[in-house]
């Protein structure tokens, strides 16, 4: 069988950076086997970063030609250099697909590719980049936002939730998963999740909702109820959506919702199953009900979304 063309990212780095960010793209790309990254500046060797030791970058611009995607990364809100807006505006041009992480939407904005766009940066520079730029619809409340083929992420774990949904837009829920597995980081969360989520330390053990996500996730196949969720958190209706909210951003039901459909597009990866076992084993229930849910979510159909990620059968 042949084997496919890697895809080629260039993250491009614009100091100041934090060096977090600039490890996001090697960590979450590097863990699946069909990307081939590049870090790269206009200016390579030592290059400095915010509150910590200088990076090295190894590579200069050469590496945005021609590659897939191409990431922002840095920049801290300050004016990018000529040769690397020229640089992304080419890689536009020539069809590449185009993201930024946290402050790198800034420089996407220099070079005029978020014009008449939605995006999103770190919430603390939101009225910055809106007031700067004001051709640009800036959201300040999303993890992540696509429009117009363009991707920018909010800062600092938002970033990996951005580059873990863009494995799953190239190589399925499966692929997302495993590279979220490996990075010790939760599977993808929605886009649209809100950046201010109350996550308040506990004022006593026990009092987190995760152990009843994770039971949840045990137990996809059954019609879980508001009411189920609750008793096994031991709590009432009113509080588990109150809790679960500040904890996740999300109703339960939204979130159980989420699950579901990312249990179904998983199984449809890796096996074989007919449509309606798909939908009870995801507990969507049955398989209209799937086909309706995943079209919302990404505008394909079980089958056409089967034909486009099936791994059940490639050994990958």
């Amino acid at each position: 069988m042949q084997v496919p063309a890697p895809h080629r990212v260039a993250a491009v780095v614009v100091p100041p950076v934090l060096s977090f960010d600039v490890s996001i793209p090697l960590m979450v790309f590097h863990s699946v086997e069909h990307y081939e990254v590049r870090v790269c500046t206009a200016r390579p060797g030592p290059t400095p970063t915010v509150g910590g030791p200088d990076i090295v970058v190894p590579d200069g611009l050469d590496a945005v030609a021609g590659a897939d995607t191409v990431i922002a990364v840095g920049s801290g809100g300050e004016q990018a250099p000529a040769e690397v807006l020229d640089a992304l505006r080419k890689a536009a041009a020539g069809g590449a697909r185009i993201a930024s992480l946290c402050t790198g939407a800034f420089v996407l904005a220099q070079a005029g590719l978020l014009d008449g766009l939605r995006a999103t940066t770190h919430w603390g520079l939101a009225d910055a980049l809106a007031t700067r730029y004001p051709s640009v619809d800036v959201q300040p409340d999303p993890l992540f936002v696509e429009d117009g083929g363009v991707f920018t992420s909010a800062g600092a774990a938002a970033a990996i939730d951005l580059c873990l949904h863009l494995v799953r837009l190239d190589y399925g829920a499966s692929a997302a998963n495993a590279a979220a597995r490996l990075a010790v980081v939760p599977p993808v969360r929605p886009g649209g999740q809100s950046q201010f989520i109350e996550t308040p330390l506990p004022p006593e053990r026990g009092t987190s909702l995760a152990p009843t996500r994770v039971w949840a996730l045990e137990h996809l196949d059954r019609p879980l109820t508001l009411a189920d969720l609750a008793r096994h958190a031991t709590t009432s209706v009113r509080t588990l959506t109150r809790r679960f909210h500040a904890e996740t951003g999300l109703s339960p039901l939204q979130w159980l919702l989420h699950q579901r459909v990312d249990r179904a597009r998983e199984l449809l990866e890796t096996t074989g199953l007919p449509m309606d076992q798909v939908a009870a084993q995801s507990g969507l229930g049955s398989a209209d009900s799937l086909r309706k849910h995943l079209v919302d979510r990404v505008g394909l159909t079980p089958t056409a979304y089967r034909a486009a990620f099936d791994r059940s059968s490639s050994g990958a």
